[in-house]
């Protein structure tokens, strides 16, 4: 019981250094709200799994010291790990651009790691098979549920039209579409036009057969067709790290 009760205290001593809330980093491994915060609250047991997912996810602690309190916070390390923060990179003197190439050159490599796009990436990502440059690649991280899910690649969420589905700054992992033909409908989709770039909407079937319905969460947003033409590519939505 005593044990259990210091892993908890280094637990949230995790969650403190990285500057989030407990259910940030419950959502983060995966687990049901509150698996964590109510356990520290209690002082009751977890499974050894979120030990596990924890140690995967926040690669920049130490298991040992997480597990027996022996040992350094963080690991000994030269090399940032794929979990540090780009602003940590920015800390060292060097330009925020040179920051971000940095981080991503360091993490690319990560067994299972998922590309971070740049919102911005809309010239050369926005093609037919929505190819990744790296001078698109903010880094690569392993979020490991979403490993079975498909997932091709992470963009942020920029603007309020999908709220309360999505918020401004949310992370949406994305799955390719390659069979155009074969849309699930009213899911959420990331949609490559040639006129307005990258949007995240829910998708009908339009009253229009050369359209596409593109419906927002945000009830100020009226829904609208996308002519079929206009799209270039489409990936559906099938995961989200929410921000708070």
């Amino acid at each position: 019981f005593r044990i259990m009760c210091k892993i908890l205290s280094r637990i949230n001593q995790i969650a403190k250094a990285e500057g989030i809330s407990i259910s940030v980093m419950e959502r983060t491994i995966g687990a049901s709200r509150g698996v964590i915060s109510r356990a520290i609250k209690h002082g009751t047991d977890i499974q050894s799994k979120w030990l596990e997912l924890i140690c995967e996810n926040y690669h920049r602690y130490s298991a040992a010291w997480l597990l027996t309190g022996e040992g350094d916070m963080l690991k000994q390390t030269s090399k940032p790990s794929a979990v540090t923060a780009p602003s940590k990179l920015i800390s060292t003197g060097k330009s925020s651009q040179e920051a971000l190439e940095a981080f991503a050159e360091a993490t690319k490599k990560t067994p299972g790691a998922i590309p971070l796009v740049s919102e911005k990436a809309i010239g050369g990502f926005s093609n037919e098979h929505f190819s990744i440059q790296e001078r698109d690649v903010l880094a690569y991280y392993v979020i490991p549920k979403f490993r079975f899910l498909g997932v091709d690649f992470m963009i942020e969420v920029i603007g309020d039209s999908m709220m309360p589905k999505f918020f401004p700054g949310d992370i949406i992992a994305c799955s390719v579409i390659h069979q155009s033909k074969f849309i699930q409908w009213n899911k959420p989709h990331l949609i490559a036009t040639r006129e307005q770039g990258l949007i995240v909407k829910r998708l009908q079937k339009s009253e229009d057969s050369d359209c596409l319905l593109a419906v927002s969460e945000n009830c100020d947003y009226a829904p609208f067709d996308i002519p079929l033409d206009e799209i270039i590519a489409l990936a559906r939505v099938v995961g989200v790290i929410h921000i708070e």
